[in-house]
């Protein structure tokens, strides 16, 4: 009977397969929503919750989830600063543009439908660079044409990857009711949940162009995604 306990309670075991995975995405969520306090560090914070996700789908063991969230933040820190600090401005302009044209009466207010879709199409591309950043080794501009391939290369998942990222925030928004539910949701398991989702889709992908891991082997090395 002990002997059936433990290997119940065990790290192989189904049970402890899934406490593992849901401890590594509650650590995960935590660095995140304490590395984003400040705003500015996002970028970072979101790039490095993507490479311990994948690192977790990839190596399929144990990790650190502290540990890794802090190596990729350090590593991955200069260009997903820079490069969610240019977003952040680019979205403060089409936040204003859309106050604009949502106020006036004239024919301008139906550059509104074209001011979504370009906001639309910025955070596609967003949610493609982020995960693209945490899994490969590139120049910024490098890393952006990346994320607009894999985006391009599969439209529906590029749609159900920004409905996953933007539907919940949206719905968390205008929910005014459940509010503490969802904030204690996304403190816990929200945010680290949907990076594992989107994770697992764009994993296939993106092993193509990453080097085959030798058994035992725990680090998910960088490379350029493609030609």
């Amino acid at each position: 009977m002990k002997e059936k306990i433990w290997g119940i309670l065990s790290e192989e075991s189904l049970l402890g397969r899934i406490t593992s995975r849901l401890f590594i995405l509650f650590g995960a969520n935590l660095m995140f929503v304490l590395f984003s306090l400040p705003v500015i560090t996002a970028g970072p914070a979101w790039v490095a919750m993507y490479y311990v996700c994948l690192k977790t789908l990839r190596v399929d063991s144990s990790l650190n989830p502290f540990v890794d969230f802090w190596k990729s933040f350090r590593m991955n820190f200069r260009q997903a600063f820079l490069g969610f600090l240019a977003f952040l401005g680019l979205a403060v302009i089409l936040v204003l543009d859309i106050m604009f044209v949502a106020r006036t009466q004239s024919v301008m207010r139906y550059f509104r439908w074209p001011v979504y879709l370009v906001a639309g199409i910025l955070l596609l591309i967003l949610f493609h660079v982020i995960p693209v950043m945490a899994a490969f080794s590139d120049s910024l501009k490098g890393l952006i044409r990346n994320g607009i391939y894999f985006a391009a290369k599969n439209p529906l998942r590029a749609l159900l990857i920004l409905v996953l990222n933007a539907g919940p925030l949206i719905w968390t928004y205008m929910d005014v009711v459940r509010m503490p539910l969802y904030a204690f949701l996304w403190a816990t398991f929200g945010f680290s949940g949907i990076a594992m989702i989107c994770s697992k889709l764009l994993l296939k992908d993106f092993e193509k162009y990453l080097p085959e891991l030798d058994s035992g082997e725990s680090e998910m090395e960088m490379e350029e995604a493609h030609d």
